[in-house]
C-alpha cells in the first residue's frame, strides 16, 4: 500500500461520520499528489496558511463553485444561487474552518439546506468537485485531508434526504 494511500484511509478512519462512499472518495485517482508531512498542531492557523491564506481560499472557491455549477450531477441545487455570494460565504467559512480570522457570518448548515432535498449522491459530487478543485490548486494531500475532515461533521445537517 502507498504512503498516500495510507494516509487517506487513516483520515477516513478518522472521520467516521462521513458515509462509506465519501471515505472511497480519499483514496480516489484524483488526488494524485505526494503526502505533505502533517501540519503542527501547535500552530492552529496551520491548514489556513497550507490553503494560502484568504487569497488562496478565494480562488478555491471560485473554482469549486464553477465545477458546482457544471456539474450535471448537482448544478440543479444551484441554478437559483447568487453564485457570487455563494463563493463569498465559502470562503469566509473554510477560512474560519481552517483556523483562519475570518468569521463566518451565514446562516447554519441545516438552515441553509433545508430545502435543498440534499442526497448523499448529491453530497458525494459536490465532495468531489471540492477535491478536483484542491487538486488543481495543488493543495497537499494531507491539508485536503484535514479540511476534508473538518468539514465531514456537516454533512449531517446537509444531507436532506
Amino acid at each position: 500500500m502507498t504512503m498516500k494511500k495510507s494516509i487517506a484511509l487513516a483520515a477516513a478512519a478518522l472521520s467516521t461520520t462521513l458515509s462509506m462512499a465519501l471515505s472511497m472518495a480519499f483514496v480516489t485517482p484524483a488526488m494524485a499528489q505526494t503526502a505533505a508531512p502533517a501540519m503542527a498542531a501547535s500552530d492552529p492557523a496551520a491548514l489556513y496558511k497550507a490553503f494560502g491564506e484568504k487569497t488562496g481560499l478565494t480562488q478555491l472557491m471560485d473554482d469549486f463553485v464553477n465545477r458546482l455549477a457544471a456539474d450535471p450531477r448537482i448544478a440543479d441545487k444551484f441554478k437559483n444561487t447568487n453564485l457570487e455570494h455563494l463563493k463569498h460565504q465559502l470562503t469566509e467559512q473554510l477560512c474560519q474552518v481552517a483556523g483562519g480570522p475570518c468569521q463566518y457570518q451565514g446562516p447554519d448548515m441545516a438552515a441553509a439546506h433545508a430545502d435543498m432535498g440534499v442526497s448523499k449522491g448529491n453530497f458525494n459530487a459536490l465532495v468531489e468537485d471540492l477535491q478536483k478543485a484542491m487538486d488543481a490548486r495543488s493543495i497537499p494531500f494531507s491539508a485536503q485531508n484535514q479540511m476534508l475532515a473538518r468539514l465531514a461533521p456537516m454533512h449531517r445537517d446537509i444531507i436532506t434526504q
